[in-house]
């Protein structure tokens, strides 16, 4: 059925959920990929990191599929310590998620962190921070490697 006064369809509050069902299934195939692809066995069918393989440093997503890895299976200290960062940005990306998909249920758009005009340049910087740090050669940030 189609509004008249807006032109959009309304077939209840649950009609603006083909999107947010379209990521979230997404979200499950990739999940699904790495949980079989097991990133931590040496030789796997995922691929290395073009960054470390061509250049010998780790990039800030360097260990994601990793930590991944380990989040589905429950071990939240090895995610940590395979990418800390990523982890993090898992979080906020759930926040973003979760406000989106409220958003399309209730037909009210939720202004969240994503929308701030600082997003971009907080985001920019702190990968940038990382990719520098966990780069060092000195203890204790050798240990951010992976």
């Amino acid at each position: 059925m189609i509004s008249t006064a807006t032109g959009k369809a309304t077939g209840g509050r649950l009609a603006g959920l083909g999107p947010p069902l379209l990521v979230a299934a997404l979200a499950a195939g990739v999940c699904a990929a790495v949980w079989i692809g097991d990133p931590t066995t040496p030789g796997g069918v995922l691929p290395v990191c073009p960054t470390k393989a061509l250049l010998g440093v780790d990039c800030p997503g360097c260990g994601t599929l990793r930590m991944i890895y380990s989040l589905l299976h429950g071990d939240l200290l090895a995610a940590i310590q395979f990418n800390a960062l990523a982890l993090v940005g898992l979080g906020f990306l759930a926040v973003a998620y979760g406000t989106w998909t409220y958003g399309r249920v209730t037909g009210r758009q939720l202004t969240g962190w994503q929308h701030r005009r600082w997003a971009p340049f907080i985001t920019l910087a702190l990968v940038s921070v990382w990719f520098v740090i966990r780069n060092l050669p000195f203890a204790p940030f050798t240990a951010l490697r992976v």
